[in-house]
């Protein structure tokens, strides 16, 4: 008989155990993105983004061709992290990139979550890659995109075929938070879900206005 025990499974994100790469996220890539609306994607990439600046997650911003091709990367992103290095490769594989290998070594996390552009190419290369290499993988489904419904369909279920762990942007902020009392990063989240989280968001918006309500209390 398992004994239940207040504690968070291994398997949840945290803060602390992984590297987050955002891939691509660039005009050209999103020229052709038919799997979800340009307007969606770019809104859930700046969620993706802020939560992982809120909770200080190791993170890399990588663009392919930048400057010949694909031009910069959202702006959403960018104002997230104005001093970051963004690494421009030529590679559609993220993973062949040894600047990208050196980064994520040096980080030292054993998780890495993928969000980008496009599903089947730039997200599958490093995600089956790592798999091989003995990385766990996350995908932040609704932040990628494909230039078919059919075609991101097929790519997530190919990694998650290989073992890669799909989840969603709000998700991905939520579980980072989980407890309302974590009063040191609770009025950015709440922040981030409201001008992000559609729905969810307006709901914030009504509680906090009409009763002053908080998760935490």
């Amino acid at each position: 008989m398992p004994i239940a025990k207040a504690e968070a499974g291994k398997a949840l994100l945290n803060p602390t155990n992984h590297t987050l790469i955002m891939i691509d996220h660039q005009p050209q890539m999103a020229f052709a993105t038919k799997s979800i609306d340009p307007v969606a994607l770019r809104n859930n990439a700046a969620m993706v983004a802020k939560a992982a600046k809120e909770f200080k997650v190791a993170t890399i911003l990588t663009t392919v061709a930048e400057k010949s091709f694909s031009g910069p990367i959202f702006e959403e992103i960018k104002s997230v992290f104005p001093d970051e290095h963004i690494i421009d490769r030529t590679t559609m594989n993220t993973w062949e990139d040894g600047r990208i290998a050196e980064v994520v070594n040096a980080k030292g996390k054993d998780r890495i979550v993928l969000a980008g552009l496009w599903t089947s190419v730039c997200i599958v290369g490093p995600a089956i890659s790592a798999l091989e290499q003995g990385f766990e993988v996350y995908v932040i489904a609704d932040a990628c995109g494909d230039v078919s419904d059919e075609a991101h369909e097929r790519a997530m279920e190919r990694m998650i075929q290989m073992g890669a762990r799909p989840m969603t942007s709000l998700q991905y902020l939520l579980e980072l938070q989980r407890d309302w009392a974590r009063g040191e990063t609770y009025n950015q989240t709440v922040a981030t879900a409201v001008t992000h989280g559609g729905g969810y968001g307006l709901g914030l918006i009504y509680a906090k206005s009409m009763f002053n309500a908080s998760e935490g209390h």
